[in-house]
């Protein structure tokens, strides 16, 4: 029986190199790192495994490559410039809206990458968890500071700062993964804007010092 080879259609290597970075998103976020081969992503791509090796030296710089590939997009450096410019102004609830905004939008966006890392949890993928977080706590940490700053200036009241920051997180997060991921349809037609300024307006009420009664003349 004679084998047959991918018919191969030559390509720039940064050309191939995206192409196999994109094939190799789509299966990692279908079957996860442990249950996807070099094999299965070399002929989704149309290649032979030997072309993979000629870019990546194994599965996992592949992977790597992959995590590395979705941060580098110049998305994530808007979300960081819109940050930095709601805390320069002090702008605490356009803060809070930036993070869940930023949350649902990458759902919406291209949910690969957080199959990837769901996969990764399930898994116990250290790889992929340990990557996220070398990316996630630096972030964490500017935000948590600013919340802390706020706080001591009386414009924020005194609960954990980083939990302050989850909150928001947090909640953007279970909604996205329910109404893009576990196919629940959002609530009385509610748009993203509306969850996200629905969201911040509860953070912010609840995190916000009461106000005191005016004093009677």
């Amino acid at each position: 029986m004679i084998e047959t080879r991918p018919h191969l259609n030559r390509m720039p290597a940064a050309d191939r190199r995206q192409q196999l970075l994109e094939t190799a998103l789509d299966l990692f976020s279908q079957k996860g790192f442990g249950g996807t081969t070099t094999k299965e992503i070399a002929a989704a791509a149309g290649v032979t495994e030997a072309i993979i090796f000629r870019h990546f030296p194994n599965k996992q710089a592949l992977y790597t490559a992959v995590l590395d590939y979705k941060l580098s997009t110049s998305e994530l450096q808007d979300w960081l410039a819109e940050t930095k410019a709601c805390m320069d102004r002090n702008d605490d609830a356009g803060l809070l809206g930036a993070i869940a905004r930023n949350t649902l939008r990458g759902y919406r966006a291209d949910p690969r990458m957080e199959r990837i890392l769901l996969f990764a949890a399930l898994e116990g993928h250290e790889l992929g968890l340990g990557h996220h977080r070398r990316l996630a706590i630096p972030i964490f940490e500017v935000l948590r500071s600013y919340v802390v700053r706020r706080q001591r200036a009386g414009a924020l009241r005194g609960f954990n700062p980083g939990a302050i920051i989850e909150a928001i997180a947090g909640v953007a997060q279970h909604y996205a993964m329910m109404t893009g991921m576990f196919g629940y349809k959002p609530p009385d037609d509610l748009s993203d804007e509306e969850a996200i300024e629905t969201f911040t307006k509860i953070v912010m009420n609840g995190i916000q010092p009461a106000k005191k009664p005016k004093s009677k003349a």
